[in-house]
């Protein structure tokens, strides 16, 4: 069950990050989506939910990394020590 809530959990940002390449793909061609008012406003929606997406996944990808002891040392994250 938990394996099944963390894929619809990545799922989500993944298809908001292809609807975002989808939208950014439609400017180019110069299609434009009924709700939104113009091709650059659409781009940048676009380029907005790829960024959004693609950054959720990368950093849940991250964060199951630190937790095995799986990454680089310049990505693990730096322990504080308190003064006394």
């Amino acid at each position: 069950m938990q394996r099944m809530i963390a894929l619809l959990i990545l799922l989500i940002p993944g298809f908001i990050a292809a609807l975002g390449i989808k939208w950014m793909r439609d400017t180019v061609f110069g299609i434009l989506h009924p709700p939104i008012p113009s091709l650059i406003v659409q781009f940048l929606l676009g380029l907005f939910c790829f960024l959004v997406g693609l950054g959720f996944i990368a950093g849940f990808i991250l964060h199951r990394d630190r937790k095995r002891n799986k990454v680089q040392p310049r990505f693990q994250k730096k322990k504080r020590f308190d003064s006394e």
